[in-house]
Parts: structure tokens; C-alpha cells; sequence
């Protein structure tokens, strides 16, 4: 694929706004990416140019970005660069999005504390629950096959 691919670090510049469509949840914020640099000269940080890209999530990661994100948190942004013009009140405008593929808190600027979020996969689930061919001494391998895919619980205190 010939896709670009990106990250940003920055900050959201708005709510993520959350929608539940037919094919899953969709979710869009504002982003903005203000670069630093330290000025020789004068011994100073100074602000470079801000750019604002919206951010696009799809399904799972769009519900936990819902659930994970508020206004001017740090965050670094991976996903595929999309450019786009339209032409608006008489002049074109150039929008730049972000179809997001993962999003988390910059940890250089603040903590976070990972809450995995617990999935059930149909064909798995009930599997297990009328039973499959091939069982083990642990259980039917419906059962292994659902063990291997769930993730092991980490405290954190």
C-alpha cells in the first residue's frame, strides 16, 4: 500500500465527539500539533507554526478513545494522512485528517493508568458454552482457543 502513514504529538483541541453507526462506533476530535524550539539567541523557548488535523477512529478504538480522551490532554496520534480541498464560501479550503490506527497519552508529560477492556468473540463464547469437539484435560479446546486469546490481568497499584 501506498498509504503515508504518520505520528503526531500533541495535544486534543477538542471533545471527542462519539457516534454509534451501523458499522460500529465512529469517533472525530481536533488535534493540535505545536512544535518548540529553543532559540539559540536569546537563551528562549519559542512556539513554532500550530496545525490542526481532525482525527478519525473507527469501532473499538473509537469507543475507548470516547471513554480515554478529554479536551488538552497530551496525546501521541499513529495513523493514515489523508489531504483533502473543497471549495467553501467561495475559496478552497485544505483539510487534513488522521484516520487514526492507534492513539495513547504521552507519558514524557503525565502517568496513565491501562484499563484493558474485556471483548467476547460470538463464535468463541458460544463454543465454549455448548461445548466442542476435541476436549482436553483442561477443557474442550473451544475453552484453550479463548484462554490463548484473553489477555492475563495485571494489577497495578
Amino acid at each position: 500500500m501506498n498509504e503515508t502513514m504518520v505520528t503526531l504529538v500533541g495535544n486534543a483541541a477538542t471533545a471527542v465527539d462519539f457516534r454509534e453507526t451501523a458499522t460500529g462506533g465512529m469517533a472525530r476530535f481536533r488535534f493540535v500539533v505545536t512544535p518548540r524550539r529553543r532559540d539559540r539567541e536569546t537563551q528562549l523557548w519559542t512556539d513554532g507554526p500550530t496545525s490542526f488535523y481532525t482525527v478519525w477512529a473507527w469501532r473499538t478504538l473509537a469507543s475507548n478513545l470516547a471513554g480515554s480522551v478529554g479536551i488538552g490532554e497530551p496525546l501521541l496520534v499513529h495513523g493514515r494522512l489523508k489531504v483533502r480541498e473543497e471549495e467553501k464560501e467561495g475559496g478552497r479550503r485544505t483539510f487534513v485528517d488522521v484516520e487514526a490506527v492507534a492513539v495513547g497519552h504521552d507519558l514524557s508529560r503525565g502517568t496513565a493508568a491501562f484499563r484493558r477492556v474485556v471483548r467476547t468473540e460470538p463464535a468463541l463464547t458460544a463454543a465454549v458454552r455448548n461445548g466442542a469437539d476435541g476436549e482436553s484435560e483442561d477443557g474442550s479446546a473451544a475453552s484453550q482457543a479463548l484462554a490463548e486469546r484473553t489477555p492475563e490481568r495485571v494489577a497495578v497499584s
